[in-house]
């Protein structure tokens, strides 16, 4: 088989791993679907002794004990313990104490100097305040989430000690706050955690631990890095709709569904699984055992499933379901609430400052580096 440009959908091909071990690469959109849905790839057979290595350095998303990288009925146990936690019913009852926030921050922006910083101000206190409430966090934590986030989705440009010293502190973290809530639980999705995990019975602490830790930074720094990566695309390229994200909330859900569906959150070459045995793909027989790189981003562009282009058709409903959040039954549990904040914070954002403009070229833009998500390490904005 031919290999293929990056950015062009087609049948499972040949790919290497960073170690130099073979994979397959799956690109087109029902074969990436069938890829995250059909038990036959797995995420747990990733970390078995006879796995090849996937990964150049330690994070918390390559955590064995992790959530998202547990399968069947282990991956069920733990999942149970967050049902009831993020459905649509549930998020749609939180959106009005995200507002109650998001018109805080906006306040708090609009007495600022301008230029302002809008990563400073409003993408990042944004999610921090969300999960943090969720969580029950105590404020004086809130500084330190950054730095966990940044070490636990680690690229590898870190000293390998300087993960591992972060992870450390950041389990004892999870680990703290779990006996805490054993003692004096409350309303908070901690508390709620450690009561469906006594009824479920049986799940190991690490696991708990890493739980609540994937929850912690996942629950901010994804929503984090796409309304960064959104605003810099709306305001940079498509000033022109900001009006309308202000006046029509419906239309900027939509633009939202958009976003998360088109701008990726990094370099992710693709959601890694391991076939159990061999499956056809495509009509590509894949063998057992061998590793699988379901490119989710690729899969979104498949022409044949979204022929609308982003700018074309910024508030055109998506033809089908997006892969940004995954599927089967590893789908993302937070997607409600992070379109729920996109959505929020984007029309609120957009009607309390028609003007918001870029205050630098977008080729001056500085990123985040040091982690595997990608967005502005600072945005200046004025209006």
């Amino acid at each position: 088989m031919h290999a293929l440009p990056f950015d062009a959908p087609g049948p499972p091909r040949p790919t290497r791993l960073p170690d130099g071990s073979p994979a397959w690469l799956v690109s087109r959109y029902p074969d990436v679907r069938q890829v995250l849905s059909d038990p036959r790839f797995g995420r747990a057979r990733l970390y078995g002794d006879e796995a090849p290595a996937l990964f150049d350095a330690p994070d918390l998303v390559n955590n064995p004990d992790l959530m998202f990288n547990q399968d069947g009925r282990d991956h069920m146990r733990l999942r149970r313990t967050l049902r009831r936690a993020f459905t649509p019913r549930v998020v749609a009852r939180w959106r009005p104490w995200i507002t109650e926030i998001v018109e805080q921050l906006l306040h708090e922006m609009a007495c600022r100097p301008q230029p302002a910083d809008v990563v400073e101000s409003f993408t990042f206190p944004l999610p921090v305040a969300v999960i943090s409430r969720l969580m029950g966090l105590d404020p004086s934590v809130r500084h330190r989430l950054r730095h966990w986030a940044e070490h636990a989705f680690s690229d590898g440009s870190h000293d390998e000690k300087q993960v591992e010293d972060a992870l450390r502190e950041f389990s004892a973290f999870g680990s703290a706050i779990l006996d805490e809530r054993r003692r004096t639980p409350g309303d908070d999705l901690i508390s709620g955690i450690v009561r469906a995990a006594d009824e479920e019975g049986g799940l190991p602490e690490a696991q708990l631990v890493s739980l609540v830790c994937g929850l912690v930074v996942g629950g901010h720094d994804s929503t984090m890095t796409m309304l960064g990566n959104g605003l810099l695309y709306l305001l940079g390229e498509r000033p022109e709709a900001w009006h309308r994200l202000g006046t029509d909330e419906e239309a900027a859900g939509t633009v939202a569904d958009r976003l998360i569906h088109l701008v990726p959150l990094g370099d992710d070459r693709g959601s890694a699984r391991r076939a159990s045995e061999q499956v056809v793909i495509g009509g590509v027989t894949i063998p057992a055992g061998a590793v699988v790189l379901a490119d989710c981003a690729m899969a979104n562009r498949d022409p044949d499933v979204f022929p609308t282009r982003l700018h074309d058709g910024l508030f055109t409903p998506l033809e089908a379901p997006t892969l940004s959040f995954g599927a089967g039954a590893h789908y993302c549990l937070g997607t409600w609430l992070a379109r729920a904040e996109l959505q929020i914070a984007l029309h609120h954002l957009a009607a309390r400052f028609p003007g918001l403009r870029l205050a630098e070229p977008t080729r001056s833009v500085t990123w985040r580096t040091g982690s595997t998500s990608r967005s502005p390490q600072s945005l200046a904005v004025t209006w």
